[in-house]
């Protein structure tokens, strides 16, 4: 599928019951809006094979990242001037209501949320760079580029992890021993390039301490070759996939990097389909890949929203 504007750049959150997807595009021009918006575009197989585009009508502030939760789609809304970025929930079905779970750090705005994951337990852990601000659609930072974890049941937010340039994607390992934050800060909202700016993906192991959940033992695990790694997954078995600058990259939980399916323009994010299927989010192309049908993403079996192709429409 493809189209003139960047519809396919961020989120990719498929629901096999439906066998479609929710993407989110870039920043671009509307017809009806002055200012640069963002669109949450919903894409579904029909029976015949051929995918259809529908947008979607949500009151989300800056749609960017997302994942299945609740029978929706928990996106990260980044805000923008005149409106708080948070957490939003949005039905997967018509008519696509939306609830706020969090807009804030303690009573301190966020900056721009990117992305986000869901760990068995319930919490929600999601990444918050400066890209508003330096793209110009939100005010100036009150926070440092974060990671957080987010109690939806009680609403305590914590920190968990700082010391980044951008926090971008993130995901756990099958086992939930490890979390992986790629950190983009090779390019800046502005456009900017420098390459001895981190474009790493980073390793961690999720301890307890005092019955809470924490981060420790920082590690690089892999750094792209090229571009930055953007979007990333774990598969069943522990490897990693992330969207970078020359298509979709692939390393072993050792990190080596152990393949890739080259995409001309890069892959912003992705995610998995049924087996052995990839979605690739290329800005204004959308790709489906076929890989060995063995190939499961860890996030949609941890979460018990299986992928068997016999159930689907």
């Amino acid at each position: 599928m493809e189209a003139e504007l960047p519809f396919a750049h961020e989120a990719g959150v498929y629901f096999p019951d439906q066998d479609s997807l929710f993407v989110t595009s870039n920043r671009c021009k509307i017809q009806e809006i002055d200012d640069d918006a963002i669109m949450i575009h919903k894409l579904v197989r029909e029976r015949d094979g051929k995918w259809t585009k529908s947008k979607i009508d949500a009151d989300i502030p800056m749609a960017n990242g997302g994942v299945n939760y609740l029978n929706g789609v928990l996106f990260c809304a980044q805000g923008h001037h005149s409106t708080k970025g948070g957490l939003v929930l949005m039905d997967a079905r018509p008519p696509y209501r939306v609830q706020t779970l969090v807009n804030s750090y303690h009573g301190r705005r966020f900056n721009s949320l990117n992305d986000v994951v869901i760990k068995s337990d319930g919490s929600v852990w999601f990444t918050d760079p400066v890209y508003g601000s330096e793209q110009g659609f939100c005010p100036k930072p009150q926070l440092p580029n974060q990671l957080y974890r987010f109690e939806p049941d009680t609403g305590n937010i914590r920190a968990v992890a700082d010391g980044f340039g951008r926090p971008n994607g993130l995901c756990f390992s099958p086992d939930e021993q490890t979390l992986y934050v790629t950190d983009t800060d090779w390019v800046h909202g502005d456009g900017t390039i420098d390459d001895t700016r981190a474009s790493t993906i980073y390793a961690f192991d999720v301890i307890q301490r005092s019955g809470a959940d924490f981060l420790a033992n920082r590690r690089v695990f892999a750094m792209a070759d090229t571009g930055i790694p953007d979007g990333i997954k774990c598969d069943t078995v522990g490897n990693v996939f992330s969207g970078c600058g020359d298509g979709l990259n692939v390393w072993s939980a050792g990190g080596t990097l152990i393949g890739k399916i080259l995409v001309p323009g890069g892959v912003a994010n992705f995610c998995f389909g049924r087996s052995g299927e990839l979605f690739l989010l290329n800005e204004t192309k959308f790709w489906v890949a076929k890989i060995a049908s063995s190939i499961r993403g860890a996030l949609l079996e941890g979460m018990g929203i299986g992928c068997d192709e016999s159930k689907q429409k």
